[in-house]
């Protein structure tokens, strides 16, 4: 009676910050369909520059996030240690 929902509000945090930033695929996944753990990440841009963004990705045939995806992954590869 004293536990708590497992389903969060919108823009809620959990009480911890590793399941904050590490949360399972969903169990339709294919193995193999991405990384199993994700995280967002918020930046602040001047409107000219997102729109800029936003149409350099639509000229490309991408979506905003994959094509920043791509660019932050080639502006910053694995190191041998790290995780990727």
């Amino acid at each position: 009676m004293s536990a708590r929902p497992s389903n969060r509000g919108f823009a809620s945090r959990p009480g911890d910050a590793e399941s904050w930033v590490r949360t399972p695929e969903p169990s339709g996944a294919a193995p193999g369909a991405g990384d199993l753990f994700t995280a967002r990440l918020t930046i602040d841009v001047t409107p000219a520059l997102h729109a800029r963004i936003k149409i350099t990705a639509f000229q490309r045939g991408q979506t905003v996030a994959d094509m920043l995806r791509d660019f932050l992954a080639r502006e910053f590869p694995p190191t041998d240690g790290g995780q990727t």
